[in-house]
């Protein structure tokens, strides 16, 4: 039994960004193979199997995160937009690649040199243009936007997959530049489904350690009348928030 429960565990996480909470690992391959893989359009395909070969490569989005992603900013019809968290920029470009052609993002990260591992494919796509990257902390961007009321309700969507102890202190401030019916979908809340562990589960150090920040976010999400929300288990959960005043 020990044995089957090892070779269990061998054969997860095949897939970079496999995050997938499926208890089949074949289900969730069957999903990649059959509607995100033949519809991922070529540069993003590009990108991440570049992205495979770096070596905090866990930290890209999933490949049927990015799918749901570009669908959702179409479906909102999405043309301004922000995102907080880069890192070699897969959902940047499957972002960048659903917005019209003077479609814009503000996107920020803390490490330049990641983002310009995509930069080429980004630029190949032809949507270099429609991106503002900015290197640094993502708080004093937004504070400096939210000083300037013209910025007030003038972001349709952001997409925030960053810091986790930070997400509080980003949606104080969203909450301000999104629109009324605009949305705002945090990454990784149910962070690695540590959220149902008990309290001395074996985790990973960085799974522990950010992981009291992720419920209390999405206590406070759960209870903030100010949005309506819907939590979903696609890569490693993304909850959306539809700000409704």
């Amino acid at each position: 039994m020990a044995s089957e429960s090892g070779n269990s565990q061998q054969s997860r996480h095949q897939e970079v960004g496999h995050k997938s909470l499926l208890q089949s690992d074949a289900l969730y391959q069957y999903i990649l193979e059959t509607s995100v893989y033949p519809r991922e359009p070529e540069p993003m395909k590009e990108l991440r199997e570049i992205t495979a070969k770096h070596p905090w490569n866990i930290m890209t989005t999933s490949a049927d995160e990015g799918q749901f992603l570009n669908m959702l900013l179409k479906l909102i019809n999405a043309k301004n937009t922000m995102e907080i968290g880069v890192y070699t920029g897969y959902s940047l470009l499957a972002t960048a690649l659903a917005l019209p052609d003077d479609g814009k993002i503000l996107a920020m990260d803390i490490n330049r040199e990641n983002y310009e591992i995509g930069l080429p494919l980004i630029e190949k796509a032809g949507v270099a243009h429609k991106i503002d990257f900015r290197e640094g902390p993502a708080l004093p961007v937004l504070d400096l936007l939210v000083e300037d009321e013209k910025n007030h309700g003038s972001f349709d969507f952001v997409f925030v997959d960053a810091d986790k102890d930070n997400y509080l202190n980003y949606h104080r401030r969203l909450l301000e530049l999104v629109k009324v019916g605009g949305v705002i979908a945090y990454d990784n809340t149910l962070w690695n489904g540590s959220v149902v562990a008990p309290p001395d589960a074996p985790l990973r150090k960085y799974v522990r350690y950010y992981r009291d920040f992720v419920l209390e976010l999405n206590k406070a999400l759960a209870t903030d009348p100010r949005i309506e929300i819907c939590q979903l288990p696609v890569g490693d959960g993304v909850t959306l928030c539809r700000r409704i005043k």
